[in-house]
Parts: structure tokens; C-alpha cells; sequence
């Protein structure tokens, strides 16, 4: 059996998100800033219940995001777990949640 050559360490990281500070956005919100590079910016937030995005967030470029768990609410829209939505640049959204969600995210730049 042969295996794949892995790439350069310099051009791959990999962290568990455990491991990643958390901050509070709001109360009931928390994120994990995940590492970047100069094409994107991942995320991991965890909402509380009822917990809801602290204000309209306006994307100047596309944010996409998984949900992993729980249900997170788009104004009349509800995205359970394995639904994933993309945002184009110009989109706006406040999400908000009635019994908690985590979802994982990508801002590309």
C-alpha cells in the first residue's frame, strides 16, 4: 500500500476547536476565530437559547456556514443540522435561535 505525500507543514494547519479561545459576541453567543489565511476566515459560533446575533450583519464579501447542531433561525427561515447556507456579497442577515445551535463558518475575503 502506498500513501499520498503530505503537504508541505508550511502550508496546512490544523487546529481542534477545542483549543481555540472562545469570546463572547453577545450574551448567549460565543465564537471561535479559526485560522485564516489571505482567501478566507473560518468560524465556529455557538448560540445559547434565544440567543439572537446582536445586530444585522452586512457582508461586503460571501459568508457561507454549516449548521452542525440545534436550529438557527433567518428571519421566517429555520436551518436545522446539515443545512448550509451561502450569503453573497451585498446579503444581510440577523440570525437568532430558540434552543441553541452551533454552526461553522467561512468568510471568504
Amino acid at each position: 500500500m502506498t500513501s499520498e505525500p503530505s503537504e508541505p507543514s508550511a502550508l496546512v494547519t490544523v487546529v481542534h476547536t477545542d483549543q481555540v479561545d472562545a469570546e463572547e459576541v453577545a450574551p448567549g453567543i460565543v465564537r471561535r476565530r479559526l485560522p485564516r489565511t489571505d482567501h478566507a476566515r473560518g468560524w465556529l459560533i455557538d448560540f445559547g437559547p434565544g440567543s439572537q446575533w446582536p445586530e444585522v450583519d452586512v457582508h461586503e464579501s460571501e459568508e457561507r456556514y454549516f449548521v452542525l447542531a440545534g436550529e438557527v433561525i433567518e428571519g421566517e427561515e429555520r436551518h436545522g443540522p446539515g443545512t448550509y447556507v451561502v450569503f453573497a456579497p451585498g446579503s444581510r442577515h440577523r440570525p437568532r435561535t430558540e434552543h441553541g445551535a452551533r454552526m461553522l463558518g467561512i468568510t471568504v475575503l
